[in-house]
């Protein structure tokens, strides 16, 4: 048994995000079979209360507030340093000292999810035994995307950010023993922007809960008769805010001029005022915050994903193939997804373009089929146990038996 440190950027319960899905994952698998200590930010107070679930399963937990206005204004000091906006918003004295007291209690292993948290660990002299990074994704291309679709001042910071978090992606990915991304398209991409340390570089697939997201469970509709394209996500999240922004102003008068009852429904939690306003267009329905996506993606004749800022994989096109439901993203929703476009679920870009995929996936003949083979390519690519056995090989440690004590 191993005794590993975790750091995350952001607390890893409850799986309500893309990132906390896969870090609650990696956290669970490694604490099952190990002795971890956990250090982790909490931005939104709502996540204190489940601190008692990760005690359960972690040997140590240290949990920083963040207040992210706050934290943004900490951030701009980076801006006359040179260095990531993003080290400056997690800069924390306090972390810092409980990482090195882990560090003088003894460490063997240290896992690391998001690159602004590699700023606690030595990376040179005194460095630990192990180190991986999960990237998960490579976060400087997101800011490169933000800056392409925004009008100056904004479009130069973030495009500093984009060259300076790059650079430091780098430095971190030469220090470390392994460099973790969410796919192997990912993991392509960084071994072209990082050749020096290609070798160290790595893809491991996301999974899906398809226990969970199935099917074969049955759910009261909570949506009108539609038909139903149903959007998911964090909507405080400017990239899903841009995505349902456009497809509820550009493509659904397209697709309610030959489907006159189709209705998009924005499923989400902390919809910013900008999305609220959407729900005054006719056909728009914005939910905010439910207890359970899932009887919104069981009935909705369309899962759609119109994003057109992305990295990584993303886990609402997973959820919504998992429960068998046809699926329409972009070429940047599809990105990284080991799919078959036009078997598994519909690609399209543009205007015109996704309003016709949204059109031919309502009412193809092969709609049937389409959802069927959706569901066995996440059984067969993205679950979590089979693709998280690679854990201890990066961190270089025998996979023993769970660690009954602390068993999830």
């Amino acid at each position: 048994m191993a005794r590993v440190l975790f750091l995350a950027h952001r607390i890893p319960y409850p799986p309500n995000k893309g990132d906390k899905i896969r870090s609650w994952h990696e956290l669970r698998h490694l604490a099952a079979r190990h002795e971890v200590h956990l250090g982790a930010f909490v931005d939104d107070p709502d996540d204190w209360q489940h601190e008692a679930v990760l005690r359960d399963i972690c040997a140590d937990v240290h949990l920083v507030g963040i207040h992210p206005r706050a934290a943004r204004l900490k951030s701009l000091r980076s801006l006359f340093s040179g260095e990531p906006l993003s080290l400056g918003y997690y800069r924390s004295p306090e972390m810092g000292d409980w990482v090195r007291g882990r560090f003088a209690a003894g460490i063997d292993r240290v896992f690391l999810f998001s690159s602004p948290m590699a700023q606690f660990i030595p990376l040179d002299e005194g460095r630990p035994a192990r180190l991986v990074m999960d990237f998960v994704d490579i976060d400087s291309d997101k800011w490169r995307q933000y800056a392409r679709m925004h009008k100056p001042p904004m479009a130069w910071v973030y495009g500093r950010e984009a060259r300076t978090l790059a650079a430091y992606e780098r430095q971190v990915a030469r220090r470390a023993d392994a460099c973790l991304f969410v796919s192997e398209r990912e993991a392509e991409l960084f071994r072209a922007m990082a050749p020096e340390s290609g070798g160290r570089v790595h893809g491991l697939n996301n999974g899906v809960d398809h226990g969970f997201f199935t099917p074969d469970l049955l759910f009261d509709n909570p949506m009108g008769e539609g038909p139903n394209l149903v959007f998911t996500g964090a909507m405080d999240y400017w990239a899903n805010a841009e995505a349902v922004t456009w497809f509820a102003r550009e493509v659904l008068p397209l697709i309610r001029a030959r489907q006159p009852g189709a209705q998009f429904v924005i499923v989400g939690g902390k919809p910013s005022p900008a999305v609220q306003a959407l729900g005054g267009i006719d056909g728009v329905t914005v939910t905010g915050r439910v207890l359970d996506v899932r009887p919104y993606i069981a009935h909705a004749d369309l899962v759609v994903a119109p994003l057109r800022v992305a990295r990584g994989v993303q886990n609402k096109v997973l959820e919504g193939m998992a429960m068998a439901r046809p699926v329409v993203t972009t070429p940047q929703g599809a990105e990284g997804i080991a799919c078959l476009p036009g078997r598994e679920l519909w690609v399209a870009e543009g205007r015109t373009g996704f309003a016709e995929a949204c059109l031919e996936a309502l009412t193809s003949e092969d709609r049937p089929a389409v959802m069927t083979r959706a569901r066995a390519r996440v059984l067969k690519s993205y679950d979590w146990a089979g693709n998280l056995a690679a854990l201890e090989s990066f961190l270089d440690i025998d996979d023993g038996p769970p660690a009954a004590a602390r068993a999830c």
